[in-house]
């Protein structure tokens, strides 16, 4: 059969439209598959976001449980006023370089006094809060005008805050803020008992001991005026 020219340019003519319709029939289930791949890839990566987002508030828990726990540890990096008396005396054990002279003796009283804070500082390293309080206190008690009578005042108040023993904890902190507060633990001392006090729900208490840090201690350190900055955004404190 035979089709003349002008009778194939109308039949060409007439297909346009269906082969126009079938590609925008096409184009829409693409379109609609692409949404579709869009929208489960969403579902996708939001799923992960909220997964690293429970990962990171857990981190977060599991950094703040280890620093209370743990925190006793900065003892260890403690240097000159704010470790031992004078930063030279070493540690029972420690091997020092023989010093060029002989070095006087300390007093009996000085040296008991080290031995007794040293005790207490293992207890604690030990987890032994129990034994670690009471060796702190009885240094308190015996040499309270030692220069690390602040410090031990401070470690007294974690061996409570450790245990969860708040009431006592906040007593402490409170003691070694008021009575040490220009010893070298002053700073944390005021910077735990707000945190304390944050635990047993005291927020407004909280803010308040916050807002004096700047004030009472404006050349602390960066890492003390950052944790200050972290509780109050904590807090919502204003």
């Amino acid at each position: 059969m035979k089709i003349f020219p002008s009778r194939l340019a109308l039949l060409i003519v007439l297909a346009l439209p269906t082969a126009a319709a079938a590609q925008r029939g096409g184009d829409a289930v693409y379109i609609d598959d692409r949404l579709n791949q869009l929208q489960q890839s969403l579902t996708m990566m939001t799923g992960q976001i909220e997964q690293l987002q429970n990962r990171n508030a857990k981190l977060q828990q599991q950094m703040e449980k280890m620093q209370a726990d743990y925190e006793y540890r900065i003892e260890q990096l403690e240097k000159g006023g704010a470790g031992r008396p004078g930063g030279a005396a070493p540690r029972p054990g420690a091997q020092a370089a023989a010093p060029a002279t002989p070095s006087p003796t300390p007093p009996a009283g000085a040296a008991n006094a080290d031995q007794l804070y040293d005790e207490a500082v293992k207890k604690l390293q030990e987890g032994d809060y129990a034994a670690a309080e009471r060796g702190f206190r009885t240094f308190i008690q015996r040499n309270p005008q030692n220069k690390l009578a602040g410090n031990a005042q401070y470690w007294l108040g974690e061996t409570y805050y450790a245990r969860r023993d708040y009431s006592n904890a906040l007593t402490a902190f409170a003691e070694g803020y008021k009575v040490y507060k220009n010893s070298p633990k002053g700073p944390d001392n005021l910077l735990k008992l707000g945190i304390t006090m944050s635990v047993m729900g005291r927020k407004p208490d909280a803010c308040a001991v916050f807002a004096r840090f700047n004030q009472d201690y404006p050349r602390a350190t960066d890492l003390q005026k950052r944790r200050i900055d972290q509780e109050r955004q904590k807090n919502g404190c204003g």
